[in-house]
């Protein structure tokens, strides 16, 4: 998400940040070419307006004429300025309540609505260590009680069991009747969409809000729907209200325009973001991280996070004993390429990293893609369990063997066998620097003379 805008706004602050001084046309020429990025992104044209208007009153002030870095002193003031468009701080799901906590799932059929509801339903239950009952109500969709019945399976998380022919109401009704009875925290109600907005869904959905009282309403909306997802934010939050918004596909959608504009137009915070298939592909939406990756300033706390989510405690110190004797084979390798999935891929990491942005020609021409750690993996498979004890055993005849059990090129076999020499050749060299020498040499220290 959030690509191209990225990229073009990188261009323009790039720009900016070589003049020494700047006058109110660089500042007025640099923010044109703002907007311009903003609309192509599907951002709303009044946030736009509003957006660039803020970002000039502070940007042709004193503190910026005067500033040492003029250039950066902007990029400052449109960082902070999108944190303000985007909400300021960010907002978990609340579940500040008395149990059984009502959750109820809003949006138009096809967002991922059912998936979400199950997806949130994982995370209450593993991270939050709530007991968590989820309920479909939508009635209409063929089979879609059945889905989240089966979602539940995947997940470990209770589903109320289905009553052909009982009305949305009174499933809501029946599933925190349940969830009184039987102790549980949090009561998920995935309800019904439709292909458009309409007075019939409207009137559904208010019926069941009126009957829970939910803690919550969150809007699921695909963010690949640009403008239109920004008109279903409004709909909803003017017909049933909501307290916050959750945006699904974000990965995969460029523009990302509109999360920009959905919290703007509606004033609900947007709280989650579903950024895969798979039913733990959930993050918090932060603010000030989405607003630092938009810049290609990065976003490490959230790689940080993801790395403390995914790795094995265990297993990184027996690595990390195993490196300090300069022992790294290739069982060790391929554990590492196994962390790099878990993590999100290349792309989930390299999104995250600093100044990424500017690198991403570079990175199209090496062809770093995460079919590369799949072909990688299945290389290593292939190999017997000496030959990942003792990479040095493997000559050409072998090299044959391994591409050919792994659908793979002798290139390829080299490419690896080489990438785990030049690992291990690093490990040596900071094992021989010591924690000291690397403070004095830094990266330099272990280049290659």
């Amino acid at each position: 998400m959030f690509e191209n805008l990225s990229n073009r706004l990188g261009e323009v602050f790039d720009r900016l940040r070589k003049r020494g001084a700047l006058s109110e046309a660089d500042v007025d020429a640099a923010l044109r070419e703002v907007r311009v990025a903003l609309l192509e992104a599907d951002v709303a044209l009044p946030v736009v307006k509003d957006f660039v208007a803020g970002v000039k009153e502070k940007a042709v002030g004193e503190q910026v004429v005067k500033s040492v870095t003029p250039g950066q002193m902007v990029v400052k003031i449109v960082h902070d300025h999108l944190v303000e468009t985007l909400g300021a701080e960010s907002k978990g799901v609340n579940l500040n309540a008395p149990a059984p906590v009502p959750v109820l799932m809003l949006g138009l059929q096809g967002s991922g609505k059912t998936t979400s509801t199950a997806k949130i339903a994982l995370r209450l239950k593993t991270r939050d260590k709530r007991k968590v009952l989820m309920a479909s109500l939508d009635t209409r969709r063929p089979a879609a009680q059945e889905q989240l019945a089966i979602l539940g399976i995947q997940a470990d998380v209770p589903t109320l069991p289905i009553v052909p022919g009982e009305p949305p109401v009174a499933i809501a009704r029946r599933a925190m009747q349940t969830a009184r009875l039987e102790g549980y925290d949090v009561v998920m109600l995935d309800t019904a969409g439709r292909l458009h907005v309409d007075d019939e869904l409207m009137g559904e959905v208010a019926a069941v809000r009126d009957a829970v009282k939910p803690v919550e309403s969150l809007l699921v909306a695909d963010a690949m729907t640009g403008q239109d997802a920004v008109n279903v934010a409004k709909s909803f939050n003017e017909r049933v209200g909501l307290t916050g918004i959750m945006l699904t596909r974000i990965d995969g959608d460029a523009r990302g325009g509109a999360a920009l504009s959905m919290r703007a137009v509606t004033g609900c915070p947007i709280k989650l973001l579903g950024v895969g298939e798979k039913l733990d592909a959930l993050e918090d939406f932060h603010p000030d991280r989405v607003a630092g990756r938009i810049l290609g300033m990065g976003d490490v706390v959230s790689l940080v996070e993801k790395a403390a989510e995914t790795i094995e405690q265990e297993e990184a110190e027996k690595l990390a004993a195993r490196m300090q004797k300069g022992q790294f084979d290739l069982n060790d390798l391929a554990q590492q390429l196994k962390q790099l999935q878990k993590m999100g891929g290349l792309g989930g990491v390299m999104g995250m990293l600093p100044g990424i942005g500017k690198m991403q020609k570079q990175l199209a021409g090496a062809k770093l893609d995460d079919k590369l750690l799949g072909r990688q993996q299945a290389i290593i498979s292939s190999m017997t369990k000496i030959e990942r004890r003792k990479p040095e055993l493997i000559k050409a005849s072998r090299k044959q063997r391994i591409a050919a059990g792994s659908g793979t090129t002798v290139q390829e076999v080299n490419k690896l066998l080489k990438q785990h020499q030049e690992m291990g050749r690093m490990m040596k060299q900071m094992n021989k620097l010591g924690k000291k020498g690397l403070m004095r040499h830094g990266l330099g220290g272990l280049m290659p003379r």
